[in-house]
């Protein structure tokens, strides 16, 4: 099945706080392996969307973690896959809850 990829406003947030956290903070090295390493991610879940396990915190969402730092949680509905948010690991799980 061909799986098509939908970001959701959430997730495109998140991308560009993280984004502009490690502008800030880290080298623009960092920033684009940072991208890189996103950019495996999505393909591999678009490839394989049943491969990441559900979350314990809503079981509704699935999800993919993308380093030690941050998780991707996302939903498959029919044919589309979306990315619900990108989750930096400090946060309160309360959040993953009321999606």
């Amino acid at each position: 099945m061909d799986y098509k990829i939908f970001w959701t406003n959430e997730a495109i947030n998140n991308l560009e706080e993280i984004l502009n956290y490690l502008v800030k903070n880290w080298s623009q090295r960092e920033v684009d392996n940072f991208k890189k390493s996103l950019a495996k991610q999505i393909q591999l879940i678009q490839r394989f969307p049943q491969m990441f396990p559900f979350s314990d915190n809503n079981p509704k969402l699935r999800k993919a973690v993308l380093s030690k730092q941050t998780t991707l949680f996302y939903e498959i509905k029919e044919n589309i896959i979306y990315l619900v948010f990108l989750f930096v690991n400090y946060q309160d799980v309360k959040k993953i809850r009321r999606f």
